[in-house]
């Protein structure tokens, strides 16, 4: 990851290979926000003009390179549209978006410093998120990869030697760091993240960050009865884990439990999925990711919050050992389930985490799952959606969301979803589908909410749109794994503390 720093040079003479700005849509023309004067002046009071003659227009991402005042002599300006801003003020998302847009338009290896607009910390840090996020990419499996070392970000502000924009910059670099984590975790091919792979570095980040980790194996699992765990991963050689982490500062304020759906790759079992729906499947684990990357960040940062979480972790594949359409499992709590469906396995998986965390008793039960191509078709693919057994409780982290700049959309758990649940299976206390075609994201939130125990606030965050980005890159967002949840999450333990 770039290194990043604070610094109040002037844009216009501060050594660096390119400096980012920011250009204001208002009205059909555009306008340069505050800060940007003495780069103004270095192109004789006519940046304005030497952009408008290059097209730009101040929309959202868009990009116009301009060469520097004094070729040869400094640095290339890269000037990123920040939309429409009629009163003068701007969102700490447009800002994320900008330094994330900027960043991509520079080489790898270039030194960037961003003149964008910090009125306060909040901005500080919004910058510096998008400008570490943007420089993301997986080259793990590139046989001619880069060697080259990417170059150091500055973001210019005055607020540079407050101990606010210092606090900002470190929350911005450990959740900047949490967040390419999950990346590189979910866009690693499935092969080489089984279950047990993926357990292993939840223990290795919780020696590096004081946080413990236990990890239940088959043996325990089978001990405890955790038979959704067991019988989603019971058809592949690699078995299935469950791990807890739990970190536990001095007089917390809260108690937070996060449960996360780690399904390393989804065959969709038995029920097998078309080709083309299996081909993004490693990235059924990213709700466990995140889980566990967001853990790891609240921890370094200290935050004054108990955390424990749960990450089920299981691959999903066919063969002679697999579950079967029609098969009965005792979850772990004894509740039985139907399994009409294979390939509605998440639900599986995190009814046994869901249960074992209601046990902790927190004060609020998070859970995040790559859950249902339903919650796509209602949501698209940036949005993800929120359930929850109590109004409070699902506000409570869509403010979150909305805060991080994460887009989250609530939505509802009717009582009849339940009702047909149970009523669809005739042998066990519910079905894992309802058999409806329509109505998907909400059967699952239904189900899952029936393992939360009675006067535990709870949450469900289904994120399969968001948490996995099959199209071009953009903003700070990159192709495949895209970390979504993340700062949500440390932003919940943030405004808690």
């Amino acid at each position: 990851m770039s290194t990043i720093t604070l610094s109040k040079s002037d844009a216009a003479g501060v050594r660096t290979d390119a400096v980012v700005v920011g250009v204001v849509k208002l009205g059909g023309a555009v306008t340069l926000p505050a800060g940007t004067e003495s780069l103004n002046a270095a192109y004789g009071g006519q940046l304005v003009e030497v952009l408008s003659g290059l097209g730009a227009t101040g929309k959202t991402g868009e990009v116009t390179k301009v060469p520097g005042p004094k070729p040869g002599k400094s640095a290339n300006l890269i000037a990123v549209g920040l939309g429409e801003a009629p009163d003068g003020t701007l969102k700490t998302e447009d800002l994320r978006i900008a330094a994330g847009t900027g960043v991509r338009a520079a080489k790898l290896t270039q030194t960037v410093a961003f003149a964008l607009p910090t009125p306060d910390a909040e901005c500080v840090r919004a910058v510096a998120e998008g400008a570490l996020l943007g420089r993301y990419a997986f080259t793990t499996y590139k046989s001619e990869s880069s060697t080259d070392e990417a170059g150091a970000l500055t973001v210019l502000t005055d607020l540079a030697r407050t101990k606010e924009a210092k606090a900002a910059l470190e929350r911005a670099e450990v959740t900047a760091e949490a967040i390419r984590l999950v990346r590189d975790w979910v866009n690693t091919p499935p092969s080489d993240l089984h279950p047990v792979e993926f357990a292993a570095h939840a223990v290795k980040l919780g020696k590096d960050y004081g946080v413990k980790v236990e990890v239940l194996d088959e043996k325990a699992l089978i001990k405890g009865g955790y038979g959704g765990i067991l019988g989603v991963g019971q058809g592949s050689s690699n078995p299935p884990r469950l791990v807890r982490l739990s970190y536990t500062p001095k007089k917390p304020v809260t108690h937070l439990s996060f449960v996360g759906k780690g399904i390393t790759f989804d065959s969709g079992g038995l029920s097998l999925k078309t080709a083309n729906g299996m081909i993004s499947m490693k990235s059924d684990m990213a709700g466990a990711a995140a889980v566990i990357g967001a853990t790891m960040a609240i921890a370094r940062l200290g935050l004054p919050v108990q955390v424990t979480t749960y990450a089920a972790m299981a691959e999903n594949m066919p063969s002679g050992s697999a579950a079967r359409p029609s098969d009965v499992l005792t979850m772990y709590g004894g509740k039985t389930v139907e399994v009409l469906n294979t390939d509605a396995e998440g639900r599986l998986v995190l009814g046994d985490a869901l249960v074992r965390a209601s046990e902790d008793q927190p004060d609020l039960i998070v859970d995040v799952a790559t859950l249902t191509g339903a919650c796509v078709v209602a949501l698209g693919t940036k949005v993800a959606g929120a359930f929850a057994n109590t109004d409070t409780a699902r506000d409570r982290v869509v403010d979150a969301a909305v805060a991080a700049g994460e887009p989250m959309w609530p939505l509802p758990i009717p009582s009849e979803m339940l009702d047909k649940l149970k009523s669809h299976s005739k042998v066990a206390d519910l079905a894992n589908i309802t058999g409806e075609p329509w109505g998907g994201a909400l059967a699952a939130a239904a189900f899952l909410g029936d393992f939360v125990a009675d006067g535990i606030d709870w949450v469900h965050l289904d994120v399969a749109g968001p948490a996995f980005n099959d199209g071009s890159a953009s903003g700070y967002t990159p192709s495949g794994g895209t970390g979504y949840a993340v700062r949500t999450l440390i932003e919940l333990a943030a405004s808690a503390s």
